[in-house]
């Protein structure tokens, strides 16, 4: 069974202050990048037809990630505490026409200077490729699930393993003196039976930056890791403010506290088929007396 949930959210109150990777998206059709010719029944109803993204959208979606990225990578434990940052590069690019176009991307991580290497001597920084898988017409429904708001830059999707993932950490920590540990020293890899692997990502609305966070939830349900990249678009030099345990921290988040409004939709897909669920959601952030947030939810 695997399911992946779309959240659409529509307005703050109190409103927040301005910020630049916040999308405002539409309650009237909170998924533009989908198509269907039959209305879905009740909730938990069975799927009758599958949802399809338009070529015009997949291209546009295509476009967006096109390009080379410059990024850093940080690693946070479940609590929000920063375990580790690693230089990344991403090349992403299409090829194909119609409904054949395909995006390919390369990563590349900056491995640590191995314990081998001779003291005191400074070797150029050595890179390790990987290879994402290809994205196509087929992949972003089938596997990915990618929710995609065209207007608002904004888009997530689902992975079935955090293979991708593991080999950031392992490259960037431990990189030519990995051993291939299960569970090596100085790393915390995730699960190898995770519940959920989600990418959500935002771009800057201000300059050609975005966001892409992680959550991997263990097989139990809860919240094993976050993980995010920040990445500009192009080979220049990135300068990124700190994502460490800063007491300042409180500033940074004030616009983001209140009451949230949205829109879900959940689908669900196993042996016997799949099911669609949606509904209006709340969410409530605060901060309490100690500094820590507390976030409910609420559907109807």
């Amino acid at each position: 069974m695997a399911s992946i949930c779309y959240s659409c959210i529509v307005f703050p109150s109190p409103s927040p202050k301005p910020f630049p990777f916040l999308p405002k998206l539409p309650h009237s059709n909170p998924f533009p990048s989908f198509r269907t010719s039959r209305l879905r029944a009740a909730n938990s109803a069975p799927v009758q037809e599958q949802h399809y993204m338009s070529i015009d959208n997949l291209r546009q979606f295509f476009d967006l990630n096109s390009g080379k990225w410059t990024g850093s990578f940080h690693q946070f434990d479940g609590n929000g505490n920063l375990l580790q940052k690693i230089s990344t590069r991403l090349s992403a690019s299409c090829y194909g026409e119609d409904e054949l176009i395909s995006l390919i991307q390369t990563l590349y991580i900056e491995q640590p200077q191995s314990s081998t290497s001779i003291s005191g001597h400074d070797e150029e920084a050595e890179w390790a490729e990987y290879k994402i898988k290809e994205t196509n017409m087929f992949t972003v429904d089938k596997y990915q699930q990618i929710g995609f708001f065209p207007n608002e830059r904004a888009f997530s999707l689902r992975y079935q393993t955090a293979g991708m993932l593991e080999t950031v950490l392992r490259q960037g920590v431990l990189g030519e003196d990995d051993t291939g540990e299960e569970s090596p020293k100085n790393v915390k890899l995730p699960s190898c039976q995770p519940s959920i692997v989600c990418e959500n990502c935002l771009y800057s609305q201000a300059k050609d930056r975005r966001a892409r966070a992680f959550h991997i939830m263990d097989p139990k349900g809860f919240v094993d890791m976050l993980l995010i990249f920040l990445e500009d678009r192009g080979d220049g030099p990135l300068v990124h403010p700190s994502l460490g345990n800063i007491i300042d921290g409180e500033d940074r988040i004030l616009p983001f506290l209140g009451k949230w409004e949205g829109h879900s939709v959940t689908k669900r897909s196993g042996v016997y088929g799949s099911t669609m669920t949606e509904a209006d959601t709340v969410s409530y952030l605060e901060m309490d007396d100690k500094k820590k947030l507390i976030q409910t939810w609420s559907k109807d």
